[in-house]
């Protein structure tokens, strides 16, 4: 059972909740939070959910099939593995 703390820069730095029993990524914990995120997929197809990654780690249960850049992770297939902060 972990939880974790998600900072949005972009947003004043809101502070959203992450709970890996209640969230399979961290797409569902924005959503839950009430955070606008665009996507089009959910299963790291397609990158339009794609973010930077300013601060912490994250993990994939499998490698996104999107391009995306070092520094960028893709909220839709991603769990945070510590505190992290985006943008």
């Amino acid at each position: 059972m972990a939880s974790h703390k998600v900072t949005l820069r972009l947003s004043q730095g809101i502070q959203v909740p992450f709970h890996s029993e209640l969230h399979s990524c961290l797409l569902e914990a924005l959503e839950d939070s009430r955070i606008p995120a665009e996507y089009q997929c959910r299963e790291g197809y397609c990158g339009s959910c794609r973010v930077t990654l300013l601060k912490g780690k994250v993990g994939y249960k499998q490698h996104p099939l999107a391009f995306i850049q070092q520094g960028e992770i893709l909220p839709c297939c991603c769990h945070p593995l510590s505190d992290i902060e985006i943008a």
